[in-house]
């Protein structure tokens, strides 16, 4: 009879790590949210705060590398 134990593709830190960037990423996101105008005929330049120019895409770049390095991680 065959043992058919289920093994993951990863081990649980790098789960961890993965469900960690994309938590990243999503904050990215929500950053970036937000700033518009409801009247098309009025500028509002709160789009081009810092938060959605410069934070929120190095939020979102972060959770990408911890996604990147959540799938090259090397368990001992």
């Amino acid at each position: 009879m065959e043992n058919n134990k289920q093994e993951f593709l990863f081990e649980k830190v790098n789960y961890k790590f993965l469900l960690i960037g994309i938590a990243v990423i999503a904050l990215g996101f929500i950053l970036m949210a937000g700033g518009g105008s409801d009247n098309p005929n009025v500028f509002n330049p709160e789009i081009f705060s810092f938060r959605r120019i410069r934070l929120a895409p190095t939020v979102v770049l972060m959770g990408f590398g911890i996604t990147i390095y959540s799938i090259f991680k090397k368990n001992k």
